[in-house]
């Protein structure tokens, strides 16, 4: 957080049910909250103009496999079906 930024007010559930009014009126002038559950923090209410917090990217994602490493595999596509359930049918006997 920078010295420019105002604090962000801890709110909790509770409070934005009973509150709601208030707080969109302070989310509307530029004010933030960190939403809490139980004391837990769980997200955090910002105006929409706002800028969006800089993510730093640590490595670059790789792509393996995925569908391009699933090619077609060949088809019996010469064999006649009746070929194919006479052979099946040789494996039972």
């Amino acid at each position: 957080m920078s010295a420019s930024e105002p604090p962000v007010e801890s709110l909790s559930q509770r409070e934005l049910r009973n509150e709601s009014g208030r707080v969109l009126r302070a989310v509307g002038e530029g004010q933030s909250f960190v939403l809490t559950n139980r004391g837990v923090p769980v997200g955090r209410i910002v105006p929409l103009d706002a800028p969006a917090p800089a993510l730093t990217i640590i490595r670059r994602a790789k792509r393996v496999g995925g569908w391009v490493a699933l090619a077609p595999q060949p088809s019996d596509g010469d064999r006649a079906m009746a070929r194919i359930i006479d052979e099946l049918r040789e494996d039972r006997a």
